[in-house]
């Protein structure tokens, strides 16, 4: 079992500079790599304060030099957002800067916000983002490539920089029934969330994958599965609530984008709203690995035997979560609770 972290880069309010948290989000990459952890993820977003990070590549390429040993990796790349031929060559010169630990997720976007800034059409975001993927694939494993396709038409191509790791870095799809398949067809692995809900959603999305790998005539473990996941051990009950706290706004603003009724005084500060679809922090405690260091681990453990995935991926940088006492959980976790947890499955756990 891999652990990972994921870095949103979050903005809660104007009391928090953008400077200021990019540079907290490098601070737990490194923190992380000194912990244990395998991966570092980065999210992609643009124009607001859900998320500020508008190019996860030139965070792998600026975390490749103040790290050795933890994997980069992108999550994910809104492939309608880019030209694809100029991706590939950014994909080859992040993973030559990151000395090959290069991770390559991908996925379509839904922030209909982002998309109508970009003047794209985010109906169209499912084709293109499958065209697009047809391209990368065909750039990294072909000398040469070409595309004659419905959004890109691309003549004999040969792309300069390329990756260290061959034929092409890992990569990673996220999300939704049909990109399950098409990871399974294709030998690509997926990234999963089932966001604040409990053990049925996981489940369920259990059930799902196992449909999209027989549907494809494969193993289901023929794809790594990792689990987005909202994770947080202390005694502290202010600490824990002041994490689900700020786990819940980003659900908020989240599920305000997707749905298309962000809002907003200013034109960027998107405001945080309560809906119908919230749950109570009660309801997110009972639902989530949060708690003491042996519920956590006893709840991960659970969570491991439903879902079988291969890497658990905790979100770290969430709104305006104190640093210092992330930075502790971080740390906490590289001595306490991945030791715990990899021991448990040496010994036949989950």
């Amino acid at each position: 079992m891999e652990f990972a972290t994921f870095i949103l880069a979050a903005q809660r309010g104007y009391h928090q500079s953008c400077e200021e948290i990019i540079r907290n989000s490098i601070e737990q990459v490194i923190v992380s790599e000194q912990a244990g952890f395998a991966t570092a993820w980065f999210a992609e977003h643009h124009f607001n304060n859900y998320s500020l990070i508008p190019s996860p590549l030139m965070m792998v390429a600026h975390c490749a030099g103040v790290t050795s040993t933890i994997r980069l990796g992108t999550a994910v790349c809104v492939l309608p957002l880019y030209q694809p031929q100029r991706l590939l060559s950014e994909i080859g010169l992040a993973d030559i800067l990151a000395n090959g630990r290069l991770e390559l997720g991908v996925g379509p976007g839904y922030q209909h916000f982002e998309f109508e800034r970009f003047g794209i059409n985010i109906d169209e975001a499912p084709a293109v983002f499958s065209e697009c993927l047809d391209i990368l694939v065909k750039g990294l494993n072909q000398d040469i490539f070409e595309h004659d396709g419905q959004y890109q038409n691309i003549p004999p191509t040969s792309v300069s920089v390329r990756t260290v790791q061959k034929p092409t870095p890992p990569i990673w799809i996220a999300g939704g029934t049909a990109r399950m398949a098409r990871a399974y067809r294709e030998g690509h692995n997926l990234f999963a969330t089932a966001f604040h809900n409990g053990l049925e959603a996981l489940g369920a999305l259990r059930e799902a994958i196992e449909k999209a790998a027989a549907a494809e005539g494969k193993n289901v473990t023929d794809a790594k599965i990792s689990l987005l996941r909202c994770c947080y051990a202390s005694g502290d009950e202010a600490e824990i609530d002041s994490y689900l706290d700020n786990a819940r706004f980003q659900r908020r603003l989240s599920e305000a984008l997707h749905q298309r009724r962000q809002q907003s005084v200013d034109g960027y500060l998107l405001k945080e709203t309560a809906t119908q679809q919230d749950l109570s922090l009660e309801t997110m405690r009972h639902n989530l690995p949060v708690g003491s260091v042996n519920r956590v681990i006893d709840r991960l453990l659970e969570e491991m035997e439903t879902l079988k995935p291969d890497q658990i991926a905790i979100q770290t940088q969430l709104g305006d979560f104190d640093q210092k006492t992330m930075l502790r959980q971080i740390e906490l976790w590289g001595d306490k609770i991945i030791p715990a947890i990899s021991k448990s499955l040496a010994h036949g756990g989950a």
